[in-house]
Order: structure tokens, then sequence, then C-alpha cells
């Protein structure tokens, strides 16, 4: 079921943002308050009015706890979108999610305790709760999740990943919580679920504990959890409130950042809003009428404002999701280039979040064209394009050693 906005009960969404300070910090939240804040709240709602409550990096447990209980008051639908750390305290081992001045010595008195945000979600009407949750855990609690879910509480519909802790040194990317916003700031409005598919089939899972059904592509990958669930913490991959390990599909991870989705906010002009005919084709797999109407409005766009212009590219990265949805990867590909090329001609710099992620975006798919053919000439394209855009994690290599790898077929 899509979201449409009709629902006339104004929603609530809370996001919360939260990382140590320091050599504690596991993830790197940064630049995730303003990518999430730039998507409209009815959209995280499916409501047609929502107001907005934002945590970044909160010192003070009970601060939190007073936002969460405010939020948890509503009437109308919540959903609570979480970006952080989990830790347990060395006393009692109660699992927390670190706050700004949280240490693994102070856990008990700077964190927020995890079983008080669920108490407070439990006492809403259920089925008016969702969660996504983006959290990564330190070396202790990564282990007593494989022994102990995490507690998710019933009634409330919970989603998200769970990161194993990185590297001395490093931080792990809150991945699934910007392509969730990149999905909604497409104009795609999907159900809850669709929404945690959607956004599981654009980042890495490997080693990832999935909260939630796994992307329906992948499911036989996914094996249950091996601990024995406790009330209220169910562990299978076939329903919701879920939390098993990850596994990515073959040959989908691709060197450098997170690969987003559609990153242009879509502006729709008054009235009715075009995106929804659009994506309503879409998912009723009528692929090639959702490609026509976003191709048309792409001309309007384009007769308007002016080929490079904000407008004419958004509903360029619409064709390019809609081809991705399609299962037509050479399309999405050439179109996310298109995309490239386009803001850097218009002035956007080879730096600028937009121009990096429409690269990472085309360079994803890349990787799942077969034809070698094809593969070879949107790979020199994609090569040119790395030449500017050189992205993170040797991602100008990989295109080079994958040519290097294909022979393309003779023509004619």
């Amino acid at each position: 079921m899509e979201i449409t906005g009709e629902d006339t009960a104004p929603g609530t969404v809370l996001l919360v943002t939260a990382a140590p300070a320091g050599r504690s910090c596991l993830v790197d939240t940064g630049n995730v308050t303003n990518v999430l804040a730039a998507v409209a709240p009815g959209a995280w709602t499916g409501t047609a009015a929502a107001s907005l409550v934002e945590l970044a990096d909160p010192i003070d447990p009970q601060t939190v706890l007073t936002r969460v209980r405010a939020a948890a008051a509503t009437p109308g639908p919540l959903t609570v979108v979480l970006s952080g750390q989990l830790q347990r305290d060395r006393r009692q081992h109660h699992v927390h999610l670190a706050l700004a001045r949280t240490t693994p010595a102070t856990v008990r008195y700077t964190a927020l305790p995890w079983a008080w945000f669920v108490h407070e979600l439990q006492q809403r009407r259920p089925g008016t709760t969702t969660v996504y949750a983006d959290l990564v855990a330190d070396a202790e609690t990564w282990q007593h999740l494989h022994t102990a879910p995490l507690e998710l509480g019933r009634g409330t519909h919970t989603y998200g990943l769970i990161a194993a802790p990185p590297k001395p040194r490093q931080t792990v990317q809150p991945a699934y919580t910007l392509a969730l916003a990149q999905i909604l700031r497409s104009g795609l409005r999907l159900a809850p679920e669709r929404l945690h598919q959607e956004a599981l089939q654009q980042v890495d899972t490997s080693g990832a504990l999935v909260i939630g059904p796994a992307r329906a592509l992948d499911t036989a990958g996914y094996a249950p959890h091996p601990a024995a669930p406790a009330a209220g913490a169910a562990t299978r991959a076939a329903v919701p409130d879920t939390v098993v390990p990850g596994r990515a599909a073959p040959d989908t991870a691709v060197p450098g950042p997170a690969v987003p989705g559609p990153v242009v906010p879509a502006q729709a002009p008054p009235g009715r809003d075009p995106h929804a005919e659009v994506f309503a084709a879409a998912s009723a797999g009528r692929h090639t009428e959702a490609a026509g109407l976003a191709a048309a409005h792409e001309q309007e766009a384009l007769r308007a404002h002016g080929p490079a212009s904000p407008q004419a590219v958004h509903w360029i990265e619409v064709q390019a999701e809609l081809a991705r949805q399609a299962e037509d990867p050479a399309r999405a590909s050439q179109l996310w280039m298109r995309s490239a090329v386009l803001r850097l001609t218009s002035g956007q710099s080879p730096e600028h979040p937009d121009v990096t992620a429409a690269v990472d975006r085309a360079h994803h798919c890349w990787h799942h064209v077969t034809d070698p053919r094809t593969v070879h000439d949107l790979g020199a394209e994609l090569a040119a394009l790395r030449s500017q855009v050189t992205g993170k994690n040797g991602a100008r290599e990989d295109v080079r050693r994958r040519l290097a790898r294909i022979a393309p077929a003779p023509s004619g």
C-alpha cells in the first residue's frame, strides 16, 4: 500500500541523531541531521500535516526521555527516526543509546536506557507508531545481541539495521538513514515496510543485523537468529519486528559511500502531486507508463526552466529510480550519469553531495549490468566521470579493474 497523505489526523516525526564525542564514537552522524530535516514531515508519517521534533547530539538522557514521552503522547501517527550507537553499562549490562557525553565508563549516567525508549512507545495505541533505527553496536553489545535480541516492543512497527563495530579509529556511516531520506526526497511515497525494503536495496547489509523483514529478493539468504526469542522480541525474517543477520546479494557491493536514492527534493506545484501518479503506475508494475509520465514531466520542466535546471534534473533522477525499479540497470546508470553531468555543467562542484550521490548511484547500477558491450560503453562514460568525481574507497580504480576484465563483444 502506498502512502498517499490523505490521513486527516496530523502526525509527529521525532528525529534523533546521537553519538559520543571523541574516541568513543563509532558512527558518523554529522551530516545526517540536515538530510533528514530536508524531508517534509508528512512524507515520514503519511499524513497531510505533521509536526517535526529534532534532537541532534543530545547530552542529557532525561531531556531525550522527555521528548520521547511528549512525542508518544500525541494522538496521531508517530514516526521515530533514530541514528546512533548502542552500548551496555558495566554494572547492570543493560543496553543504552549513547549520547554526546557517553564514555564506556559513564554509560549508566550519560546514555538513554533502551528499555526507557521502548516503554514510552508501548504506551501508544498499537499500529500507530513506526520506528526506523540505524544503529551501530560496540563490541560488547554486538556479542550480546547475538544471544539476546534487542527488545523492540509490541505494537510498534520497527525497521532498520544494527551494524557491527568498525575497526579502531574508524566510524560507520548511517547509510540506511540516508537511503530512507533520499527515497522520500525523490517524491516516492511508500508504506513503511516497502520503504524499509527499498532502503535495504541501496545499502550493504553484509554482517549487519536487519530489523524488520529482510528484502524480498534476498529473504532466502537470511538465516534465523540463533537465540530463542524473548517475550516481545521476534527473530524470524518473515515477520515484522525482527532482528536477523543480514547478507548482501552477490556482486552488489560497490567501492565508495553507500548508494543513496534520488537526491533532489520534489517541488510539486500546488494541487495534485505529479509524483503520485508516476509511482502509482510503477508500484502496479506499469513501468513503461511510469517512465513515460516522468519523461513528460522532464520535458515540461525543461521548457519552463531550462535543461540544467533543478526541476529538469529532478525528473531525470526520478526516471533513473524508475529504471532501477523496472530492473533496467543500464538505463538507470545512464540516467544517473546524465544527472551528474548536468549538475557539473550547471556549476556544482565535484565534491557537492548531490553530484557525488548521482555518480555513486550510476556506479552502483553499472555493477548490475551484465552485457559486456553495455558494460564497456557505460564504463567508459563512468570512468570519465570518475576522473572528476573520484569517490571513496577506490571507486575510480574499481571502474578501471572491471573494464580491464570485460572484453566488449564485437559490434555488428
